[in-house]
Protein backbone atom coordinates (compact mmCIF):
# COMPACT_ATOMS: atom_id res chain seq x y z
CA UNK A 1 0.00 0.00 0.00
CA UNK A 2 1.54 3.26 -0.97
CA UNK A 3 1.68 5.59 2.33
CA UNK A 4 2.37 9.18 1.55
CA UNK A 5 0.80 10.71 4.71
CA UNK A 6 2.05 9.89 8.54
CA UNK A 7 -0.80 10.95 10.81
CA UNK A 8 -0.17 11.79 14.56
CA UNK A 9 -2.11 11.37 17.41
CA UNK A 10 -3.23 14.46 18.08
CA UNK A 11 -5.16 14.12 14.24
CA UNK A 12 -6.44 11.01 14.55
CA UNK A 13 -8.15 12.09 18.02
CA UNK A 14 -9.73 15.29 16.17
CA UNK A 15 -10.62 12.83 13.54
CA UNK A 16 -12.48 10.23 15.70
CA UNK A 17 -14.02 13.06 18.21
CA UNK A 18 -15.56 14.50 14.59
CA UNK A 19 -13.79 17.58 14.06
CA UNK A 20 -14.85 18.40 10.89
CA UNK A 21 -11.92 20.38 9.49
CA UNK A 22 -9.86 16.91 10.10
CA UNK A 23 -12.38 14.17 8.76
CA UNK A 24 -12.71 16.31 5.72
CA UNK A 25 -8.80 16.61 5.40
CA UNK A 26 -8.16 12.89 5.76
CA UNK A 27 -10.84 11.55 3.55
CA UNK A 28 -9.09 14.06 1.00
CA UNK A 29 -5.28 12.42 1.62
CA UNK A 30 -6.94 8.63 2.09
CA UNK A 31 -6.55 8.06 -1.60
CA UNK A 32 -3.10 9.03 -1.60
CA UNK A 33 -2.20 7.03 1.37
CA UNK A 34 -2.28 6.92 5.00
CA UNK A 35 -0.25 5.51 7.85
CA UNK A 36 0.30 6.21 11.70
CA UNK A 37 3.21 4.82 13.54
CA UNK A 38 2.87 1.96 15.93
CA UNK A 39 3.66 4.91 18.93
CA UNK A 40 0.21 6.71 17.68
CA UNK A 41 -1.48 3.51 17.54
CA UNK A 42 -1.00 2.50 21.38
CA UNK A 43 -1.28 6.15 22.38
CA UNK A 44 -4.70 6.19 20.62
CA UNK A 45 -5.89 2.39 21.98
CA UNK A 46 -4.84 3.74 25.58
CA UNK A 47 -7.72 6.83 25.18
CA UNK A 48 -10.09 3.82 23.37
CA UNK A 49 -9.30 1.69 26.56
CA UNK A 50 -10.01 4.33 29.25
CA UNK A 51 -13.12 6.32 26.81
CA UNK A 52 -16.18 6.14 28.42
CA UNK A 53 -17.57 3.65 25.96
CA UNK A 54 -14.27 1.75 25.28
CA UNK A 55 -16.56 -0.34 22.97
CA UNK A 56 -17.95 2.04 20.77
CA UNK A 57 -14.23 3.72 20.70
CA UNK A 58 -12.56 0.62 19.66
CA UNK A 59 -15.08 -0.06 16.95
CA UNK A 60 -14.66 4.37 15.09
CA UNK A 61 -10.71 3.42 15.73
CA UNK A 62 -10.95 0.06 13.67
CA UNK A 63 -12.93 1.70 11.48
CA UNK A 64 -10.43 4.81 11.04
CA UNK A 65 -8.00 2.03 10.02
CA UNK A 66 -9.36 0.64 7.22
CA UNK A 67 -6.55 0.74 4.63
CA UNK A 68 -4.20 2.49 6.76
CA UNK A 69 -0.87 1.41 7.46
CA UNK A 70 0.75 0.83 10.72
CA UNK A 71 4.37 1.42 10.39
CA UNK A 72 7.23 0.34 13.02
CA UNK A 73 9.46 3.11 14.89
CA UNK A 74 12.42 3.20 12.19
CA UNK A 75 14.25 6.51 10.98
CA UNK A 76 11.98 7.50 8.62
CA UNK A 77 9.20 7.53 10.76
CA UNK A 78 11.02 9.62 13.58
CA UNK A 79 12.41 11.77 10.95
CA UNK A 80 8.54 12.74 9.50
CA UNK A 81 7.82 13.18 13.15
CA UNK A 82 10.13 15.43 13.92
CA UNK A 83 9.58 17.49 11.15
CA UNK A 84 5.91 17.80 11.91
CA UNK A 85 6.92 18.59 15.03
CA UNK A 86 9.44 21.46 14.34
CA UNK A 87 7.29 23.25 11.97
CA UNK A 88 4.06 22.60 13.43
CA UNK A 89 2.79 22.29 9.56
CA UNK A 90 1.56 18.83 8.08
CA UNK A 91 3.10 17.75 5.11
CA UNK A 92 0.97 18.44 2.58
Amino acid sequence: MKVTYLIDTDWIIHYLLGAKPVREKLQQLRPEGLAVSVISLAEVYEGVFYSRDPKASRKGFVEFLENVSILGVDEDVCQRTWKTEKTGEPHW
